[in-house]
């Protein structure tokens, strides 16, 4: 699948990923995956930042809010307008642009951190898009970035649960299975059936890669790795916030660390 065809894939899913995720539909993002990912980052006060893969801008509000000089990229105009309506609502000194990532209109060396919050696993040459990340940050500056598991989040993935609910175990397949633009059609898992029947589920191009493939590309775009993490809710979490249960069995998502040589 080429760039632009993914881009349209995403266009097509914004009006409804905004207003579900700005619902609180996403209970991973919001409950797990995004504080595990700021309690990773490193102090960013001060700095000049890209968000890559920017989507509707919440994630990118937090960088702001915690010093960052934040700027916000994203393939698909809505969710840029739905980012710059905030903005103007709520200013915190972003700058929003409609770009990709394969191809990021910015010089070298302008940036001294990038983040991608699961934006990465959607692209569809990875590779080059950590090219581009690499070239734009300064000497010594990182890139940190979460994507689903490669291990425990496989193009099949089942959770398993007993009779009361309780989550039993995560059944796995296709890990080393090649997936260029496989089309993965979901919803929300806390969506209500009431919206749930009033709306197209996502149409989602996946682009599966193994972890040491990962690796090897992170290598060759001239990163050195610093830190990985993989997020898992405390037993308080999880029976205040059942549908994250599953990540006590097997993380469901990875976070990483790789700093420009």
């Amino acid at each position: 699948m080429e760039p632009a065809e993914a881009a349209r894939y995403w266009e097509a899913n914004a009006e409804t990923w905004t207003r579900h995720v700005r619902a609180g539909y996403d209970g991973y993002r919001d409950k797990l995956n995004t504080p595990a990912f700021l309690a990773l980052l490193p102090p960013v006060t001060g700095l000049s930042g890209l968000d890559i893969g920017c989507g509707e801008g919440e994630n990118t509000r937090h960088l702001a809010r915690i010093g960052a000089r934040i700027t916000g990229i994203d393939v698909a105009p809505t969710f840029i307008r739905y980012a710059q309506a905030a903005e103007d609502r709520e200013p915190l000194g972003i700058h929003y642009r409609g770009a990709d990532a394969h191809e990021l209109p910015f010089a070298d060396n302008s940036f001294d951190f990038a983040v991608a919050f699961m934006s990465l696993m959607d692209m569809p040459d990875q590779r080059r898009a950590l090219c581009e990340a690499a070239r734009v940050l300064r000497p010594g500056g990182f890139l940190q970035f979460s994507i689903l598991h490669p291990c425990f989040a496989p193009p099949y993935r089942r959770v398993l649960r007993e009779k009361d609910g309780a989550v039993r175990a995560i059944e796995l397949a296709r890990y080393f299975d090649a997936c260029d633009g496989e089309i993965e059609t979901w919803w929300f898992s806390t969506l209500p059936e009431v919206e749930r029947a009033a709306t197209e589920p996502f149409r989602i191009p996946r682009f599966h890669r193994t972890l040491s493939s990962w690796v090897e590309i992170l290598l060759q775009a001239g990163f050195r790795l610093e830190a990985m993490a993989e997020p898992s809710a405390s037993a308080e979490l999880a029976a205040a916030e059942p549908i994250l249960a599953d990540t006590r069995v097997a993380p469901l998502f990875l976070h990483v660390r790789a700093r420009k040589a």
